[in-house]
């Protein structure tokens, strides 16, 4: 119950965090930019998104295309000075345009499930709050370091965007440990 109760008040700390950096703060926004001509794009990508909802890569190859050698080599030649864009795209929509009560409620039982993970991990040892603070900073941290900055470095997200993605989601680890670390602390009765 101890460990639950400790997830509970992070996952709540993560939640609100989350609201703050994406409504008060200009983190959620952190290296994302507007289209102008964004009906010109849309139709673009609808002729081009033959595949249906997914992630694209433009330009790209097929891994066979990769395989191949002479493939490869034209590829690069053809696309080296070019623009290049990471889409998600989905042909239906994004019904998050219309209410957010559904995404929402998923985002909060995401920061309720990563703070239970962090609380267990916490409990896992007997050590000082400031150890256990620090422990969950470093989840914080790992996390970023193998989702965010390979796709910086891989996908070529914007340095801007990865930076942001670290103050949202490491920054509030570090804040939901905090109150998790002084809750797991207490001495039992």
């Amino acid at each position: 119950m101890r460990i639950f109760i400790a997830g509970l008040i992070g996952g709540v700390v993560l939640f609100v965090w989350g609201a703050i950096a994406h409504v008060a703060l200009p983190i959620g926004q952190m290296g994302v930019k507007l289209a102008a001509n964004q009906d010109v794009t849309i139709t673009a990508l609808q002729a081009a998104t033959d595949k249906g909802a997914g992630v694209y890569m433009l330009p790209g190859m097929s891994p066979e295309q990769w395989r191949d050698e002479a493939s490869m080599t034209a590829f690069q030649d053809k696309y080296k000075a070019t623009p290049y864009a990471f889409v998600v795209y989905d042909p239906a929509g994004n019904p998050s345009m219309m209410t957010m009560a559904a995404p929402l409620v998923k985002q909060f039982v995401f920061c309720l499930l990563t703070a239970l993970l962090a609380a267990w991990i916490m409990a896992a040892s007997a050590v000082s709050f400031g150890t256990r603070v620090a422990m969950g900073a470093a989840m914080g941290l790992i996390a970023w370091l193998s989702v965010s900055v390979p796709y910086w470095s891989w996908y070529r997200f914007p340095l801007e965007f990865t930076i942001g993605a670290y103050l949202d989601s490491g920054l509030g680890l570090l804040f939901a440990s905090i109150p998790m670390a002084w809750w797991l602390g207490r001495r039992r009765a």
